[in-house]
C-alpha cells in the first residue's frame, strides 16, 4: 500500500513549540518531535536590518496523515503566528519511505 504520510517541519524561536505543538495537538496530531538547534542567518539579517533575531532555535517534527496535515498546519500558523515574518517557518514534506510508525497497520 502506498504511503499518505506527511511530514510537517516549523523552525521556531527557543520557547515556542510547546505551544505550538499543544495546537497542533487540539487539530489532530498524534505527536510531535522537538529539538533545538541554531540559525545562521543571524549575522546576515544584522547587515541588513535593526532588528535581534535569536540563533537558538526548536525544530519540531510532525508526521501525520495527508487529510489531517493542512488542518494541523493551519493550527501551528495561528498559534505561532508564522505567517508573520521573523516568527519561523513551516513547510510540509510528503514522506516516500517510512519504517518504525506503528500506529497503522497498513503502513
Amino acid at each position: 500500500m502506498a504511503l499518505d504520510v506527511m511530514c510537517l517541519v516549523a523552525v521556531v524561536e527557543r520557547g515556542r513549540a510547546d505551544k505550538i505543538v499543544d495546537a497542533a495537538k487540539k487539530a489532530g496530531a498524534g505527536g510531535a518531535t522537538i529539538f533545538y538547534g541554531r540559525g545562521t542567518g543571524e549575522s546576515e539579517v544584522k547587515k541588513f536590518l535593526t532588528i535581534h533575531v535569536e540563533a537558538s532555535k526548536e525544530i519540531i517534527i510532525i508526521l501525520t496523515e495527508r487529510e489531517k496535515y493542512k488542518r494541523i498546519k493551519e493550527a501551528m500558523v495561528e498559534t505561532g503566528n508564522l505567517n508573520q515574518t521573523g516568527t519561523g517557518i513551516i513547510f510540509a514534506l510528503k514522506v516516500e519511505d517510512l519504517l518504525g510508525l506503528h500506529y497503522r497497520d497498513d503502513l
